[in-house]
Formats: structure tokens, C-alpha cells, sequence
């Protein structure tokens, strides 16, 4: 009996080692994979994916932006930072300097987006994000705002967002049910809602809808188009079906 549990606490024994030894093992695996990302900051791009290659990493060149301190051409940021622990094969984002501003920022506000894109372009610099916002009296595509503002200074990134005004949206509503009514009355109220009658067709109860010039007044509505409840805008011709 003894020599049974001697058995079963040596077994247990040796299955902790070997459960040891394979979490030590896993964990040196883990570790020995990963490096230090070294310092690129001040470098050119070249020397910096030469030092990242060295250890197994990748460099992208992400962003250029100005800078006073840092010369035309080096690094002047980086993601992750220097010192971060990270697996081999890991990618590095830097930005690239442009030095120090030396363009100065266009004033394009009331130009055309295509003008004012030129304009900028024309100076080395870039369009960033565009905008637009509707603005009543102000022509569409027309730029109403823009950042950095007109011959700002201490810029960082070589690039303007505008903002441009947009063609105002026709006025819209839901239209009404005027099956059952008289035309009369009804093309009174389209014309208040800015609406017109399109074609007027008659019909009789056993007959085609067959255009007609002169409805009556007096004729009853059993049809219409666009139907009721369809979202419509100003000026849209409604047709009816008369009888």
C-alpha cells in the first residue's frame, strides 16, 4: 500500500516538473521574439530602416510635418516610442520633417473648391479634409472657411481643410390624399405649396383614362401620382386621374 502511494506522489511529482519546465520554456519563447524599438528621432529615413531592420523591425514614413528643431529630412516622431518592447516583425510608424515653414498659408476663402484647390497645390502644400455645410446666400462649392486661416504661421502639417458651402436642398414634404376630392379646390393647394398639375386624364367607370385638356372643375379625384404619403419636392407636377 505504501509503495502504491509512493508511486502516485512520485508521478505527481514529476508531472509538476514537467508542467514547469513547459511554462518556463513557453515564457523564454515569448520573450526571446521580442525587442527593444530603438530610437529613430533625428534620423534620416534611410538610417532609420536600417537600424530597424537590424532588429527585425519595419519602418513607415506615415506624416511630414514642419518643425524648428528638427532639420528637413530627419525623423521627428515616432510611434511606438524608443525603448517600447515590441515582436520582431513589428512595424514602426515615424514622421518626416519638413523643417521649418517657409510657405505661407493662402487666404482661398469665396474661391471655388477646384480654384482653391489649385491655389494650395500650387504652393507645395495639400488639400486635408473637405466639408461642406449649407449657407443661405452663398454660392454652392464655394469656400466659406478654412484651417489653418489665411497666412497663419507655427504650422504643423504642410496641408488646409476647407469648408464649403453646399446647394441649398429643395424645400420637401409628404404628399396629401386628394383621392375623392374636387380638382378645383386641390389645384388651389398645390399652387399655395409651390406644387403644379401635371397631366389630367378622365375616365368612366367602364373606360380607359384618356387625356384631357379642359377638366372640369367640379370633376372628382380617384387617382393620383406621386401617391399619397411619398416624400416630394417643391415644384414637382402631380397627375390625376378625374371621373
Amino acid at each position: 500500500m505504501k509503495s502504491f502511494f509512493r508511486l502516485v506522489l512520485l508521478s505527481l511529482v514529476l508531472l509538476i516538473v514537467a508542467l514547469v519546465s513547459a511554462l518556463t520554456a513557453m515564457r523564454f519563447a515569448i520573450h526571446s521574439g521580442e525587442v527593444a524599438v530603438p530610437d529613430l528621432v533625428g534620423r534620416s529615413p534611410a538610417e532609420a530602416r536600417r537600424i530597424a531592420e537590424e532588429k527585425g523591425q519595419e519602418v513607415n514614413v506615415e506624416r511630414q510635418y514642419y518643425s524648428a528643431t528638427v532639420p528637413e529630412g530627419r525623423i521627428v516622431s515616432q510611434m511606438p516610442l524608443a525603448g517600447t518592447k515590441v515582436r520582431r516583425g513589428w512595424e514602426i510608424s515615424v514622421a518626416e520633417s519638413l523643417g521649418p515653414q517657409r510657405v505661407a498659408i493662402p487666404n482661398v476663402l469665396g474661391e471655388s473648391d477646384r480654384a482653391a484647390e489649385i491655389n494650395i497645390q500650387r504652393r507645395g502644400l495639400d488639400v486635408s479634409a473637405v466639408a461642406q455645410i449649407a449657407l443661405p446666400g452663398t454660392a454652392a462649392d464655394q469656400v466659406i472657411a478654412q484651417s489653418p486661416p489665411p497666412n497663419a504661421s507655427g504650422v504643423s502639417a504642410p496641408k488646409i481643410s476647407l469648408l464649403l458651402a453646399e446647394a441649398p436642398r429643395p424645400a420637401s414634404f409628404v404628399m396629401p390624399n386628394f383621392v375623392g376630392q374636387q380638382l378645383g379646390g386641390v389645384t388651389s393647394v398645390l399652387q399655395s405649396a409651390g406644387l403644379r398639375v401635371g397631366t389630367v386624364t378622365a375616365t368612366a367607370a367602364s373606360d380607359n383614362p384618356s387625356p384631357t385638356s379642359a377638366p372640369l372643375p367640379a370633376s372628382t379625384i380617384v387617382a393620383q401620382d406621386p401617391a399619397a404619403g411619398q416624400q416630394v419636392n417643391v415644384g414637382v407636377a402631380v397627375n390625376f386621374v378625374m371621373r
